[in-house]
């Protein structure tokens, strides 16, 4: 068993940076959901634009889909076995920028995008700063990403 826990760390490191991430999504697409839905109620004409706001807080699920795809593409060619915990473990702590700033991140600009729907509810022409006050969030999810990215360059497994 003690020859797979590097291995198994790498696992974790896919599994934290692509579940925190999507979770953090889930939420935050969740909240502008139930916002954009009485909105829409109301304005069925506004689901177009509403629409944007609430893909807004998905993004962050994809980036941390990336940092798994990026830390699995680490095993190619790799015999599990020869994976130490030290290995492992520079894989795990790899995931975490992209992994908590998008669970943060995808939260918060949740929140913030709820604000641009109440925005666009009363004034219709302004969600073109309701997205930017949503993209500004979106900057420490691409950091994260980053971040994960360029860790990830110093992992060596194997």
């Amino acid at each position: 068993m003690e020859q797979y826990l590097g291995f198994m760390l790498v696992i974790l490191a896919g599994a934290i940076s692509a579940g925190l991430a999507g979770c953090g999504s889930a939420i935050g697409c969740g909240l502008v959901g139930q916002a954009a839905a009485g909105v829409t109620s109301e304005d069925p004409n506004k689901f177009g634009v509403l629409i944007v706001l609430q893909a807004l807080p998905g993004t962050q699920g994809f980036y941390g889909f990336v940092g798994m795809f990026l830390i699995l593409g680490k095993l190619a060619g790799v015999e599990i076995t020869n994976i130490t915990i030290s290995q492992g473990l520079s894989a795990l702590f790899s995931a975490l920028p992209v992994g908590v700033v998008g669970f943060v991140s995808a939260i918060h600009q949740g929140k913030v995008c709820v604000g641009g729907v109440n925005l666009v509810a009363k004034r219709p022409e302004e969600v073109a700063k309701a997205m930017v006050y949503g993209a500004v969030v979106e900057t420490y999810a691409i950091l994260g990403l980053i971040s994960t990215i360029l860790l990830l360059q110093n992992v060596r497994l194997g």
